[in-house]
């Protein structure tokens, strides 16, 4: 495991009220690290890591820390130790807009600014295949070897008059692992123009 995977091992035993915070602490200072970015899971994770490789940047080594919290609902926990009171980090993240005022809430009540949250309008899997299209995202299922699964899919009652971007989004999260690995796969098709501003407006903050 490396450093960074260490980290967030014991970030996590942390918050789930598992260990003390003194090897988070002594690893963060190993890393030197400055900024956490709070996401919600680990297809979150996946691609903003992506994007991370398509831009030549290496995270960790610019002393950033990608970290999945295993659910929106963790985000004050792990605000509260990895913010001014605790790491001392600075927080940046990406929500889903449903949650934004969840998020908003638990930053302020560790005392960190709002201001490096991006939202996304439905989740990150719904911006990406907005911004990619219908077209191209089925392109990529097929090309990953799922034509059948998905055609499959897209025959069940439940998904008759959905909008197709709607279907795909659901298609993608019907599967364990499968948001994980769509989260690069549809980043590294990503025209850079094409990025959508929620991510864009992350990357700009790092």
């Amino acid at each position: 495991m490396t450093d960074m995977g260490a980290f967030r091992t014991a970030v996590t035993a942390w918050a789930a009220g598992g260990g003390p915070g003194g090897l988070a602490q002594d690893l963060a200072d190993r890393l030197l690290l400055h900024t956490a970015v709070l996401l919600e899971g680990p297809s979150d994770a996946a691609a903003v890591e992506a994007l991370a490789a398509r831009h030549g940047r290496d995270l960790a080594a610019e002393g950033v820390c990608v970290l999945p919290m295993g659910g929106a609902m963790s985000v004050g926990r792990f605000a509260e130790l990895l913010g001014p009171s605790a790491l001392d980090l600075r927080l940046v993240g990406l929500c889903d807009e449903r949650e934004q005022d969840f998020y908003v809430r638990a930053l302020k009540r560790a005392d960190a600014s709002p201001q490096g949250l991006f939202v996304c309008a439905a989740d990150l899997e719904d911006e990406l295949i907005r911004a990619l299209g219908v077209s191209t995202v089925t392109e990529l299922v097929e090309a990953e070897g799922e034509s059948r699964r998905l055609q499959t899919f897209l025959r069940q009652p439940a998904q008759q008059g959905r909008a197709a971007h709607q279907q795909l989004r659901r298609f993608l999260g019907t599967k364990a692992g499968r948001k994980i690995r769509y989260g690069r796969v549809l980043v590294e098709a990503l025209e850079p123009a094409r990025t959508p501003a929620p991510l864009e407006g992350l990357f700009g903050a790092l």
